[in-house]
């Protein structure tokens, strides 16, 4: 018996969120690590998170015309301002960011990030040539409540109000499971991918049939033992991966698991 496996027409992307970890010199070793293991890998998006002050090391590191991309792990609004401690969309771009991620449930949780902010900083971002990664989720609480429907509607309607149509092609979301992030837990395939599929029919109502080609990343103890299962489902474009992204081997690993599935057919 064989089956056909439909080609994705959405570009795979995997992201690495590397949080607060590694200073300059660990950053620049990371990097190089990375990329000699990717440096052949072809037709998927690679980015990577460092911390700020990593920033301008990773730049360096990558040169201009790598195969990975620099994300950046959030960013404030304004342009400029007594924001004491915040970075703006022109600060990034000076050091060749081209990513960055917004509404991360730690962000959220400790930081007071809420969905209305989000949705100022996606706008904000793709005005300084920076692509949002705006992430939502539900807590565990949520998901044992029967909520996890009604939560995930809210964070994308809020998080998105007012973002241009003319620029979702720049915008990508990530699904992370609150319960899953930093605990060893994850979403089977399916309950991922059930919630990906909302979020695309969500994404289509707001934007229209284009809507239904930005690209969803799973986020939520993203592992090379997990990634091939999730990476399979098909409105999973790729991953937002967090402790592993520190490992190079096992990073690598997960982007061999998201890289495009050809149309072929198999036993």
């Amino acid at each position: 018996m064989t089956r056909k496996t439909k080609l994705n027409p959405r570009r795979p992307l995997v992201a690495g969120n590397w949080k607060m970890h590694r200073t300059a010199s660990d950053t620049r070793a990371l990097i190089q690590d990375i990329v000699k293991r990717v440096e052949r890998v072809a037709n998927i998006d690679l980015v990577v998170c460092p911390p700020f002050t990593s920033l301008a090391a990773a730049h360096e590191t990558l040169g201009r015309h790598s195969i990975l991309a620099l994300g950046a792990q959030t960013m404030h609004q304004a342009k400029e301002g007594a924001f004491t401690g915040e970075i703006s969309g022109p600060m990034l771009r000076e050091f060749g960011v081209r990513y960055v991620i917004l509404g991360h449930s730690e962000r959220r949780q400790y930081d007071n990030e809420t969905n209305e902010k989000v949705a100022a900083k996606a706008i904000a971002a793709v005005g300084y040539h920076l692509r949002p990664i705006v992430c939502v989720g539900e807590t565990l609480s949520q998901r044992e409540s029967g909520d996890t429907e009604a939560v995930i509607d809210s964070q994308i309607h809020t998080s998105l109000a007012g973002f241009p149509p003319e620029q979702i092609e720049e915008l990508v979301i990530a699904y992370e499971p609150v319960w899953a992030i930093g605990t060893g837990k994850v979403a089977t395939p399916k309950q991922a991918n059930d919630v990906h599929h909302q979020i695309r029919k969500l994404l289509v109502k707001l934007f229209g049939p284009k809507g239904a080609d930005i690209r969803i990343l799973y986020g939520g103890s993203v592992k090379p033992d997990n990634a091939v299962d999730l990476m399979s489902q098909p409105d999973i474009d790729g991953a937002l991966v967090g402790g592993a992204s520190l490992d190079a081997r096992a990073f690598f690993d997960i982007i061999e698991a998201a890289r495009p599935k050809r149309a072929t057919d198999h036993d």
